[in-house]
């Protein structure tokens, strides 16, 4: 029973020291945005990986998580003999939640676990250590690129996935389940605000900044040589996701107020 109060003890006490090692080097991040000077080519090669490499993954989820929901909508709403309200719903689905969360997600799986296995790879091979040796702020030349391109293109991306998720619907509830393409245009906006275009780039944006954070933060922690780079894209992956959910709720709750 020691053993296994020793063990809970334990497992707190190394939660908080990796905690507030994570926000110490969050804010060290973030302030250094606006540090000067900035490089140009290594932001424009972070753009190019975070956004237009990432444009055909999220074009063909949103379409499938579209499709997929707008089918549940057409399914349920038939049992009620109200099918006009399935692409209503299915705009608001889209915009406020579909869109930002599975973006989001799927950012986390491709962008953060790749920027934990990029720096992981340079702390164990020393590449980091080298850069303090020539007087360079790692956290500014290494997190500050990486964490604006993630802020500006994951609003971008979730633009993207919103209007693929209209073609989602189409697709669905005018070509399979036969409503007019008059009908569905004019209901799939009917419930839809600037104020849910803003809860759903205001999500994009934080989900941005958690995926960033979290991903370089792994690998600049990065122990144990390969196996230690092996496990810190996971990790990630778990840890970012998990953020992304919980913060999704709290926004939502938040800004529906």
């Amino acid at each position: 029973m020691l053993t296994f109060f020793n063990r809970v003890g334990e497992s707190l006490v190394e939660f908080f020291i990796q905690a507030g090692d994570f926000a110490v080097i969050s804010a060290r991040a973030i302030r250094a945005i606006v540090k000067r000077p900035f490089d140009v080519e290594n932001l424009m090669r972070q753009f190019a990986a975070v956004g237009v490499n990432s444009i055909p993954v999220v074009t063909l989820t949103g379409l499938a998580v579209s499709m997929v929901f707008a089918v549940q909508l057409a399914f349920g709403f038939k049992q009620f003999q109200a099918q006009g309200l399935a692409s209503s719903v299915e705009g608001l689905a889209v915009v406020r939640e579909l869109a930002p969360v599975i973006t989001g997600l799927m950012m986390s799986g491709r962008i953060g676990s790749a920027m934990a296995a990029e720096l992981g790879t340079m702390q164990v091979t020393e590449q980091i250590d080298a850069l303090e040796c020539l007087a360079t702020d790692p956290i500014h030349y290494l997190f500050v690129p990486r964490l604006l391109a993630a802020l500006v293109m994951l609003p971008l991306l979730t633009g993207i996935a919103i209007y693929v998720g209209y073609w989602g619907g189409y697709l669905i509830l005018v070509n399979v389940e036969g409503q007019s393409a008059y009908t569905f245009a004019s209901e799939f906006y009917k419930l839809i605000g600037t104020r849910d275009l803003r809860i759903a780039l205001t999500k994009a944006m934080a989900f941005g900044l958690i995926i960033a954070l979290v991903g370089c933060w792994r690998g600049y922690r990065t122990r144990g040589g390969a196996e230690g780079v092996g496990n810190a894209p996971t990790s990630s992956v778990v840890t970012s996701s998990l953020w992304i959910l919980v913060t999704d709720f709290f926004l939502t709750k938040l800004m529906l107020v």
